[in-house]
C-alpha cells in the first residue's frame, strides 16, 4: 500500500508516517517545491504519476487543494482521510459537540476548516473527514500542548488554566493509530476522536496530571474560571483511547 501524506513537515503527520510504516505501509511526500498544490493540473499530473493507494491530508493548504485530493481519491475509488478540528464550533453555543451539529466558528482558523470540509464533501462524498483536538506529545514540536504549557510557563511565569473549560484533546500517538485505522478500515463523513470525550476533564486537571506524568515541577498551575467552553467532540464510539489511559491521575 502507498500512501500519500500530506504535511509531513508538520506536527502530526510525521506520527501517522510512523505509524503507517509500522504496518509496512509505504509513505508518499507530497514536495510543495516540487509541485505547487495551488496548480491543479500539476497537482492531478502528480498524482496520476505517483498513483497513491490511499490519500491523507493533513497540511495546511488551499481548500482548492483539499478538492483535488478529493476529487482525484473519488474518481480512484481510493480512501481519502482529511483532519480537521475541534475549531470548526465556537464556544457559543457549548458542547459537547456532535459529528452533525451546525460548525459555528467564528475564527479565520476555524472558518478555514470549514471551507475545506466543504470542498472535500462536494468532490468526494465517501472522504473521511476528521476532526480532532489539542494534540499531546512529550517532544514534538509546532502546535502540541506540552510545548505550549512550557512557553507559558517561560513567558509568563505560569501557566494559565481554565477549570470550566474541558478541552477536546488526544495524545498524538492515539490519533496518528486511528487515524491510519480510519484509512484501512473508512468511514464516510464526519468523525470525531478525542481523548476526552468520554472522561470529560477540565484543562487544569489534565495540566496538573501533565505536569505529574512528565515530571514538569517548574509548570506553576494558575487555576481560572475566565473561559468557558465544553469543547469536547462527543459521537468517535472508542476510536481513541480515554486521557487516563496514558494519564493514570486522572483515573
Amino acid at each position: 500500500m502507498k500512501l500519500l501524506v500530506t504535511g509531513l513537515k508538520g506536527t502530526l503527520a510525521p506520527k501517522l508516517a510512523h505509524a503507517a510504516h509500522q504496518q509496512g505501509v509505504e509513505v508518499l511526500a507530497w514536495d510543495r517545491h516540487q509541485i505547487d498544490p495551488s496548480d491543479s493540473v500539476a497537482a492531478q499530473a502528480w498524482l496520476a504519476e505517483q498513483r497513491p493507494d490511499a490519500i491523507a491530508h493533513l497540511a495546511m493548504g488551499p481548500s482548492d487543494w483539499a478538492a483535488v485530493l478529493a476529487a482525484y481519491a473519488a474518481q480512484q475509488q481510493l480512501p481519502m482521510l482529511f483532519t480537521s478540528t475541534a475549531m470548526v464550533f465556537d464556544h457559543q453555543p457549548d458542547g459537547p459537540h456532535r459529528p452533525q451539529d451546525t460548525r459555528t466558528a467564528k475564527d479565520d482558523y476555524g472558518r478555514y476548516k470549514i471551507a475545506c470540509e466543504d470542498a472535500i464533501a462536494a468532490a468526494n462524498p465517501s472522504a473521511t473527514i476528521a476532526r480532532i483536538g489539542w494534540q499531546i506529545d512529550a517532544t514534538a514540536p509546532g502546535n502540541n500542548m506540552v510545548m505550549a504549557l512550557d512557553d507559558w510557563q517561560r513567558r509568563e511565569g505560569k501557566v494559565a488554566a481554565s477549570s470550566a473549560w474541558r478541552p477536546a484533546c488526544s495524545f498524538m500517538e492515539d490519533t496518528a493509530a486511528a487515524l491510519l485505522a480510519l484509512l484501512l478500515a473508512p468511514v464516510a463523513g464526519v468523525v470525531h476522536l478525542d481523548s476526552n470525550a468520554d472522561e470529560g476533564h477540565s484543562f487544569d486537571a489534565l495540566v496538573r496530571a501533565l505536569r505529574e506524568h512528565l515530571g514538569r515541577s517548574e509548570w506553576q498551575v494558575s487555576v481560572h474560571a475566565d473561559y468557558r467552553h465544553d469543547q469536547r467532540l462527543v459521537g468517535g464510539e472508542g476510536r481513541v483511547p480515554g486521557l487516563s489511559t496514558r494519564l493514570p491521575a486522572l483515573a
